[in-house]
């Protein structure tokens, strides 16, 4: 059995409201410990998630603070334990009171996503869900808020589920030729076999195919900003952020060393990456730069390059350009478009989509904008949350994948069904890794340590 944990699970700053959490076995006779009701009896014999108004008190019985209390009993609460809820004012002083009142109540802090890893352990969320609860809490834009609340939704488990169950169906038919063969039971035929392992096949492939999709939504996209020096690299990501981040100068080759920020824009999460200027150079700090310029661009999922508009287009721009859409998703930003026009936009440079902008003035940004919308769009109605959002999720897709698929090619060989079934056993238990249905203890332990304490 579990212990009783408490913690404060608002931030500890100033602000109206803040909640003091308690979840385990005696949270409801603990919270009766610190809590008065101004009217009626105990919390413990209180109706589920029914607010009541009374006095929270420290270790001595002296008030702290007025307060709403609420308790929600097993297995009916987020955690699946018994829990209880104390709404204080937001002080930090008056939280942490009410916290050092619980433990002295018999309560210890909870460490962090604790609460969570309760709420998973007893059944009440599957992993996908867990992991949303966590992406929740760290979304930074619309779509991000969408696909978490999707997730913690159950549409990843559905979606998941379904392939899982299809290869269940075919486990326990085989299983049930097997094991009763006097019962009158149509054996599986290899026709049967392989449009069953076909339809998995199907439905892991399409669910790998969200993964990019998913995790630049989550995690925001790996932006490198490419381009010779003094093309307006660093000023356009200045002009991005809306202040000045990284040093402008008309010197060729300032940048030396990558930078990075975060910033939305057209509703996308990019994580922009400054790079120095791609040119030969002999100095070797410049020449690391450049290769970490380089690094940067084979790691992207999105590349900007800058071409200064008001100069002709050298040879190294066009082979920057054609090496970029090689990489990835390349946007061409025409810098300096406050100057009068030089760049002769020839085919070598009409490659990926172009916009003119002046990180100057800040002009054309809203363009930029558009197109990198365009190039990341927006999750269709429906399909929220329906989509894999992390490595640790892609990667028992992928394995389960390649045991579908294992299962198919020995089924074409002619090798035994009970064998071929080995395979499904092994993609089967690559999904129940994906869901939470076998996680080792180590995975759950690194997935929750991201968590704030009191969620």
């Amino acid at each position: 059995m579990s212990d009783l944990i408490a913690a404060i699970s608002t931030a500890p700053v100033p602000a109206a409201i803040g909640i003091l959490r308690l979840s385990g076995p005696g949270a409801l006779e603990a919270v009766d410990r610190v809590f008065r009701a101004a009217r009626g009896g105990p919390m413990a014999a209180a109706p589920d998630r029914k607010l009541v108004y009374g006095t929270l008190l420290d270790g001595q019985g002296s008030p702290i603070d007025q307060v709403l209390a609420t308790v929600s009993r097993g297995p009916n609460s987020y955690t699946g334990e018994d829990t209880a809820e104390l709404q204080c004012h937001g002080s930090p002083m008056v939280l942490t009171l009410g916290l050092e009142a619980l433990c002295a109540a018999g309560a210890r802090p909870a460490g962090p996503g604790e609460f969570t890893r309760r709420a998973f352990l007893n059944g009440r969320l599957d992993l996908p869900q867990a992991e949303a609860v966590g992406d929740l809490l760290e979304a930074r834009t619309d779509a991000a808020v969408r696909t978490a609340a999707g997730q913690l939704g159950g549409a990843l488990s559905r979606r998941v589920e379904a392939v899982y169950n299809g290869l269940v169906d075919l486990m326990a038919h085989f299983h049930a030729v097997l094991d009763y063969p006097d019962e009158d039971i149509d054996p599986f035929r290899a026709s049967e076999l392989a449009a069953a392992l076909a339809a998995a096949t199907d439905g892991l492939s399409a669910l790998l195919e969200t993964y990019d999709r998913g995790k630049y939504l989550v995690q925001g996209v790996p932006c490198a900003i490419v381009g010779a020096p003094n093309a307006g690299k660093s000023s356009l990501l200045n002009a991005l952020l809306g202040y000045e981040r990284a040093i402008v100068t008309p010197i060729p080759g300032t940048t030396r060393d990558t930078v990075e920020e975060t910033v939305r824009l057209g509703g996308v999460l990019l994580r922009l990456i400054d790079t120095a200027g791609l040119r030969k150079t002999e100095d070797p700090v410049e020449r690391l730069g450049v290769e970490r310029s380089r690094r940067a661009m084979e790691e992207a999922g999105l590349i900007l390059v800058v071409l200064d508009q008001s100069r002709l287009a050298t040879e190294e721009d066009k082979e920057l350009v054609r090496q970029a859409v090689d990489l990835a998703p390349t946007i061409l930003v025409l810098n300096k478009a406050d100057l009068p026009r030089g760049l002769d936009f020839t085919e070598d440079l009409d490659l990926a989509p172009a916009t003119p902008v002046s990180a100057k003035t800040r002009a054309g940004l809203e363009d930029l904008g558009e197109l990198v919308a365009g190039t990341f769009p927006q999750p269709a109605a429906g399909e929220a949350g329906a989509v894999l959002t992390n490595a640790r999720q892609a990667e028992a897709a992928r394995r389960a994948l390649e045991s579908v698929r294992a299962a198919s090619e020995g089924l074409a060989l002619g090798i035994t069904p009970d064998a071929v079934l080995t395979d499904v056993e092994g993609a089967m238990a690559a999904l129940g890794e994906l869901t939470g249905r076998s996680v080792r203890e180590d995975v759950v332990e690194r997935i929750f340590a991201r968590f704030c304490v009191g969620k």
